[in-house]
């Protein structure tokens, strides 16, 4: 929906996820889009070169998360969340199921 204004499907679907959980790292993103992972991370790498996006590592893993300082911020979500209320409705549900924490053991599903 918003490809033709981004220029590109990935960033469109980094900046959704984004919105929706807050922070992820490039396979978590590629693996929830289907996706190849070198394409999401180029793209991870332009928005935070844009300073869209800022990077923090934990342990290995780079985590990406949208940058306060970034003077469009509030405008850019609100073009993002409107974006996402016109995707369907089952893929709006799996990006707000955040889980993040692994599942007790023992515990039914």
């Amino acid at each position: 929906m918003l490809t033709p204004l981004l220029g590109s499907i990935n960033k469109q679907r980094i900046l959704i996820f984004l919105l929706a959980r807050e922070e992820g790292y490039a396979r978590e993103i590629a693996r929830f889009f289907e996706t190849d992972l070198y394409p999401i991370q180029r793209q991870l790498e332009r928005l935070e070169q844009a300073n869209i996006l800022f990077s923090r590592a934990l342990g290995k893993t780079v985590v990406y998360a949208f940058n306060p300082r970034y003077p469009f911020l509030a405008e850019l979500k609100s073009l993002l969340a409107k974006a996402l209320e016109f995707h369907p409705q089952p893929l709006r549900e799996a990006l707000l199921d955040n889980r993040r924490r692994p599942r007790r053991r023992g515990k039914p599903l």
